[in-house]
């Protein structure tokens, strides 16, 4: 499916926010995923993930995760400077600043000509975690959780209530959670640690544990496994047809 590229600044609670949208090239109604980056933003391999995913039906909404720390547009390297950068962003910004970018996307995809109004989550790395905390609010349906980081550990500024561990029973839709067992961001105890928290909450779940490094979805560098990024393609994709399409 061919697509086109474009982008939209939506007005949040914290400050004008630029939306990367990716969707096929068509004039039908679409469901939308939001898909949220790692601490870098709209890099060239988030992209090229974001493609990958609106090419097989759906309107794909990368939002710039930083917009109140950052001039619009700015993409961080994936260097030690870039990487300093990005995690310094992430300790300063709220978590619920981003419950509040959410709404704003979502309010753009129940009035967009292009959405069906149906709305998932899927991200990597910090965009795991902001996925699966997306689910929270009850207009998106389902997330899909590539080694979410800073669940387990209630490090991102947030009170105790707030944090996105503590907030798992408030979810209502279904969860995909994909961890690597050799990631050291998210080791055995803290996967654990998350795993339990999803059985004593009763939340709607799939989970599954992969022998992959941290980041073995990126394209560039020495982490990236094509065989496995291909299959996590794939399931999503199977993921999002059966919890955004029904009823469409």
């Amino acid at each position: 499916m061919q697509i086109i590229q474009h982008s939209e600044d939506l007005a949040t609670a914290t400050g004008t926010m630029r939306n990367y949208i990716y969707r096929p090239a068509s004039e039908q109604r679409y469901p939308a995923i939001v898909f949220y980056s790692e601490i870098f933003q709209h890099t060239a391999p988030i992209a090229r993930s974001a493609a990958i995913m609106a090419s097989h039906g759906f309107v794909v909404i990368v939002p710039e995760v930083f917009h109140e720390l950052n001039p619009i547009g700015t993409v961080l390297g994936y260097d030690d400077e870039g990487k300093d950068k990005g995690n310094n962003d992430k300790w300063q910004k709220p978590l619920t600043s981003y419950d509040s970018d959410l709404e704003a996307i979502i309010a753009h995809c129940k009035a967009a000509p292009y959405c069906t109004g149906a709305v998932g989550a899927m991200g990597v790395c910090l965009g795991g975690h902001l996925a699966y905390r997306a689910a929270i609010n009850p207009a998106v349906a389902s997330a899909y959780c590539l080694y979410a980081t800073d669940i387990h550990s209630d490090t991102l500024p947030a009170s105790d209530a707030d944090q996105s561990f503590n907030r798992m029973a408030d979810i209502q839709g279904e969860v995909y959670f994909v961890w690597g067992k050799q990631d050291p961001h998210v080791p055995a105890e803290g996967r654990l640690k998350i795993y339990q928290q999803c059985v004593a909450s009763g939340l709607n779940y799939q989970w599954q544990e992969v022998n992959a490094v941290h980041a073995f979805m990126r394209d560039e560098g020495e982490r990236y496994d094509g065989a496995l990024a291909l299959q996590m393609y794939q399931q999503a994709v199977q993921f999002f047809q059966r919890t955004l399409l029904r009823g469409c």
